[in-house]
């Protein structure tokens, strides 16, 4: 009876204690050990779940950079429900690094059939194009609609740049396809040369930085389709290619409009990142996995051009780079190459509107990367950031069955569309080739023949199917009027006659006017003004290349022209002065008059001149930089093109 009230008087602590005590220690040693691997697997797969539940599953908020006077952002940006929102990820894929395996692996794309053309670009490689029609998913059978489009058709046109070995049956690639087709858009995929099973048939392979390919066929869909306004969407090595080619052409792109996702931004970064961390390594193995058998598919080409044994034993991207890439792309090191292909640097030329989407947990395209800076300082971009996402996937929904990225990019371009703020084409000006111009840097305006006969620009159809829709070369004749337009491999140029930019139609419309300092405007005789014309044109390239040229021109032409002038004049004026002689050397010095008075007024607006000291600092410049020498080698030859200017004019007035 004592035992049992003893019993009985014990605390639950007590209890407990010595129910614990009867465990043996093996099982707390397994149990300890569970409890670390679970928290060193939730520190490795990068998981969020806890932290997503501290937060009530509201997922974190997007945030934006862009410029205070950013026109994109308070006329487009702001329209955009997603990108003011929250991103929760599909809770049981809360990690970054599931997502991208998720992505890789299922994804869980809608089902549709592209339509494939077939393009040779004009090195001889061969691109697929597969469209996806908004006629498609309306007729719901793509072998029931034509699959046409007209030349006149204005429905929006966007091409997708699918990323590193994608191609379009890409998982997240459909997704954005079929998100924008389903809302009235025309999408066309442009994959990689030798992606999408089409074999390489030639010696150029795309890397991160070739965007040529990327040029020529925005170039060809915008004379296709010219009334069709084009967007551009780059994922991950297609948005650095996207980005870069945006920075390259500036005002001279078609594009009206953009998106980068998830881009490297800087490769130099991205590559020594990818191999810092042991499960960046995991990525870095699979991706050079993944370019070997891209290379497999196109051996004989490439065994031609590079090291085989070398390429099928890389076990990195920074092998693989330097053991085919630098070689196919003729760059010095793996180095030069990352550098100069990243779209960091071509920022600040973006003038496209831009949304760029970034995860800060992306495990290949590190957030130290991205140009924050550079991005906030450019008011054609705006740059959206979420907490997770990984890399692509940015799943969301207990099915994970949508990406999030793509609506906010849906709701970018449809708002930009609808708005004035689409980007306009800048024509570009190009004068006449004369004596005038530098010689450097110009194209000859023939087409070099397979049979290595040499032809002059013809005028062929772009749209000849013949050629394999090859942009081909335009020559436009309306009127004095020349323009030449060349695909963007080979450059735009266009071309204006000097003397058709007068007004015909006016009595005086082959006369140009010089104001000189005290009169009124005289009109000058055609071949003066042409003249003067070059003359200009030779002053502001003087200019614009070396100010106090300009001024020591000025400096010469008055204290020589106008006394040495006066002073035949006035000795012969009484000899000569009914002679032929005397008439003509009359007009040649007037003409000299009007033509300095053109070159005061031109180098006036240049800044005030200081001739007295011009000799000693050209002096004291020479003695401290002895070898030092000409800073612009152009400046002679203008000078001498100047001169050969005024020569014409004597020509002119004593034949």
């Amino acid at each position: 009876m004592e035992a049992a009230v003893s019993r009985g008087g014990e605390s639950a602590g007590e209890l407990l204690l010595r129910a614990a005590a009867l465990v043996p220690f093996e099982r707390y040693a397994l149990a300890a050990l569970a409890l670390a691997a679970a928290a060193l697997l939730y520190r490795f797969l990068e998981l969020h779940f806890l932290g997503d539940l501290l937060r009530g599953l509201r997922g974190g908020r997007v945030a934006l950079t862009f410029h205070p006077d950013s026109q994109v952002y308070h006329r487009v940006a702001s329209k955009c429900r997603s990108l003011h929102g929250r991103y929760l990820a599909t809770p049981w894929l809360a990690s970054p690094h599931l997502q991208t395996l998720f992505l890789s692996l299922s994804g869980r794309p809608p089902s549709f059939t592209y339509r494939r053309q077939l393009y040779t670009v004009r090195d001889g490689g061969t691109i697929a194009l597969d469209w996806l029609l908004a006629s498609d998913l309306e007729a719901g059978d793509v072998s029931a609609c034509d699959g046409s489009i007209s030349k006149d058709d204005s429905t929006p046109l966007l091409v997708v740049i699918p990323g590193l070995t994608s191609d379009s049956s890409a998982a997240y690639v459909k997704h954005l396809v079929f998100s924008m087709a389903i809302k009235g858009w025309n999408v066309v995929v442009s994959n990689h040369r030798g992606l999408g099973g089409i074999s390489i048939t030639s010696d150029c392979f795309y890397n991160a930085g070739w965007t040529e390919d990327l040029r020529e066929i925005v170039n060809f869909l915008h004379q296709k389709y010219p009334e069709a306004p084009l967007f551009t969407v780059g994922t991950s090595i297609g948005a650095n290619i996207l980005v870069k080619y945006l920075g390259e052409e500036g005002d001279s792109t078609p594009v009206a409009g953009a998106a980068s996702i998830c881009s490297p931004w800087d490769l130099l970064v991205t590559s020594r990142f990818i191999s810092r961390k042991l499960v960046q390594r995991f990525y870095d193995r699979a991706l050079a996995i993944g370019l070997k058998g891209y290379a497999k598919l196109h051996q004989p080409v490439l065994a031609r051009i590079a090291n085989w044994e070398a390429i099928t034993s890389s076990l990195s991207i920074r092998e693989f780079d330097r053991h085919a890439t630098c070689v196919v792309a003729k760059y010095e090191t793996v180095d030069t190459f990352y550098r100069k292909c990243s779209s960091a640097n071509y920022i600040g030329n973006v003038s496209v509107p831009l949304l760029c989407i970034s995860a800060l947990d992306d495990p290949l395209c590190t957030r130290e990367a991205i140009p924050w800076d550079e991005c906030r300082a450019n008011k054609s971009i705006v740059l959206a950031t979420t907490p997770n996402g990984g890399h692509l996937a940015f799943f969301e929904g207990l099915t994970a069955g949508r990406l999030w990225w793509v609506r906010p990019v849906s709701e970018f371009l449809c708002a930009l569309h609808d708005s004035p703020h689409m980007h306009r084409q800048k024509a570009q000006e190009h004068g006449l080739h004369s004596s005038f111009e530098s010689p450097i840097d110009k194209s000859p305006y023939v087409n070099f023949m397979e049979d290595g006969m040499v032809a002059a620009v013809t005028n062929d159809d772009p749209d000849n199917d013949c050629l394999h829709n090859q942009i081909v070369d335009e020559i436009e004749l309306n009127g004095g009027m020349v323009a030449l337009q060349q695909s963007e491999n080979t450059g735009a140029i266009q071309t204006e006659s000097d003397s058709g930019a007068f007004d015909k139609n006016n009595p005086e419309g082959n006369a140009m006017y010089v104001q000189g300092h005290g009169g009124p405007q005289e009109p000058l005789e055609e071949p003066y003004a042409n003249k003067i014309h070059d003359v200009k044109k030779s002053i502001n390239y003087l200019a614009r290349s070396q100010g106090k040229s300009v001024w020591l021109l000025a400096y010469i032409a008055i204290v020589t022209s106008w006394p040495l002038l006066g002073a035949l004049g006035f000795f012969f004026r009484k000899r000569f002065s009914n002679s032929l002689l005397a008439k003509k050397l009359k007009k040649f010095t007037q003409a000299s008059a009007k033509i300095n008075m053109t070159i005061i007024q031109l180098s006036y607006n240049e800044g005030k001149p200081d001739f007295t000291n011009h000799a000693d600092n050209r002096y004291e410049d020479k003695r401290s930089r002895p070898d030092d020498r000409d800073e612009n080698p152009r400046t002679t030859p203008h000078l001498a093109n100047i001169l050969h200017s005024v020569y014409h004019y004597e020509s002119y007035l004593w034949a």
